[in-house]
Protein backbone atom coordinates (compact mmCIF):
# COMPACT_ATOMS: atom_id res chain seq x y z
CA UNK A 1 0.00 0.00 0.00
CA UNK A 2 2.83 2.38 0.83
CA UNK A 3 4.50 1.61 -2.47
CA UNK A 4 1.31 2.49 -4.36
CA UNK A 5 0.99 5.75 -2.43
CA UNK A 6 4.64 6.61 -3.17
CA UNK A 7 4.07 5.94 -6.89
CA UNK A 8 0.99 8.19 -6.91
CA UNK A 9 2.86 10.99 -5.15
CA UNK A 10 5.74 10.65 -7.62
CA UNK A 11 3.39 10.79 -10.63
CA UNK A 12 1.52 13.74 -9.14
CA UNK A 13 4.82 15.58 -8.62
CA UNK A 14 5.84 14.97 -12.22
CA UNK A 15 2.50 16.29 -13.45
CA UNK A 16 2.85 19.39 -11.28
CA UNK A 17 6.37 20.02 -12.59
CA UNK A 18 5.16 19.81 -16.19
CA UNK A 19 2.22 22.07 -15.41
CA UNK A 20 4.34 24.84 -13.90
CA UNK A 21 7.71 24.57 -15.66
CA UNK A 22 7.34 22.23 -18.64
CA UNK A 23 6.81 22.95 -22.30
CA UNK A 24 3.48 24.73 -22.85
CA UNK A 25 3.14 25.16 -19.10
CA UNK A 26 1.94 28.18 -17.20
CA UNK A 27 5.18 30.14 -17.70
CA UNK A 28 5.00 29.73 -21.46
CA UNK A 29 1.34 30.69 -21.34
CA UNK A 30 2.19 33.98 -19.58
CA UNK A 31 4.94 34.77 -22.09
CA UNK A 32 2.65 34.06 -25.04
CA UNK A 33 -0.07 36.21 -23.50
CA UNK A 34 2.34 39.15 -23.25
CA UNK A 35 3.39 38.66 -26.88
CA UNK A 36 -0.25 38.60 -27.97
CA UNK A 37 -0.94 41.85 -26.09
CA UNK A 38 2.03 43.55 -27.78
CA UNK A 39 0.96 42.31 -31.19
CA UNK A 40 -2.62 43.47 -30.60
CA UNK A 41 -1.41 46.94 -29.60
CA UNK A 42 0.76 47.13 -32.71
CA UNK A 43 -2.11 45.98 -34.91
CA UNK A 44 -4.41 48.61 -33.41
CA UNK A 45 -1.88 51.34 -34.18
CA UNK A 46 -1.43 50.09 -37.75
CA UNK A 47 -5.19 49.83 -38.27
CA UNK A 48 -5.61 53.45 -37.19
CA UNK A 49 -2.86 54.56 -39.55
CA UNK A 50 -4.41 52.60 -42.41
CA UNK A 51 -7.83 54.13 -41.79
CA UNK A 52 -6.29 57.62 -41.93
CA UNK A 53 -4.55 56.77 -45.20
CA UNK A 54 -7.75 55.36 -46.73
CA UNK A 55 -9.71 58.46 -45.76
CA UNK A 56 -7.02 60.68 -47.28
CA UNK A 57 -7.07 58.61 -50.49
CA UNK A 58 -10.86 58.91 -50.68
CA UNK A 59 -10.61 62.65 -50.10
CA UNK A 60 -8.01 63.00 -52.86
CA UNK A 61 -10.16 60.98 -55.28
CA UNK A 62 -13.40 62.84 -54.67
CA UNK A 63 -12.60 66.37 -53.52
CA UNK A 64 -10.50 69.16 -54.90
CA UNK A 65 -9.90 70.79 -51.53
CA UNK A 66 -7.38 68.16 -50.47
CA UNK A 67 -5.48 68.50 -53.75
CA UNK A 68 -5.46 72.28 -53.38
CA UNK A 69 -4.23 72.03 -49.79
CA UNK A 70 -1.39 69.72 -50.77
CA UNK A 71 -0.39 72.00 -53.64
CA UNK A 72 -0.29 74.97 -51.29
CA UNK A 73 1.62 73.25 -48.49
CA UNK A 74 4.05 71.06 -50.40
CA UNK A 75 4.60 73.03 -53.61
CA UNK A 76 3.95 76.57 -52.40
CA UNK A 77 1.40 77.32 -55.11
CA UNK A 78 -0.76 80.44 -54.92
CA UNK A 79 -4.05 81.27 -56.67
CA UNK A 80 -4.37 84.24 -58.99
CA UNK A 81 -5.07 87.45 -57.13
CA UNK A 82 -3.73 86.12 -53.83
CA UNK A 83 -0.77 87.55 -51.97
CA UNK A 84 1.52 85.09 -50.28
CA UNK A 85 3.39 86.09 -47.13
CA UNK A 86 6.10 83.91 -45.70
CA UNK A 87 7.11 84.64 -42.13
CA UNK A 88 10.68 83.59 -41.48
CA UNK A 89 11.63 83.21 -37.82
CA UNK A 90 14.55 85.28 -36.60
CA UNK A 91 17.68 83.19 -36.05
CA UNK A 92 19.37 83.50 -32.68
CA UNK A 93 23.16 83.44 -32.90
Amino acid sequence: MRLLLAIFIFIFSLLQYHLWFGKNGLQDNREYSKEVELATAGNTELTTRNQMMFSEIDNLKTGTEAIEERARNELGLVKEGETFFRIVPKEDN
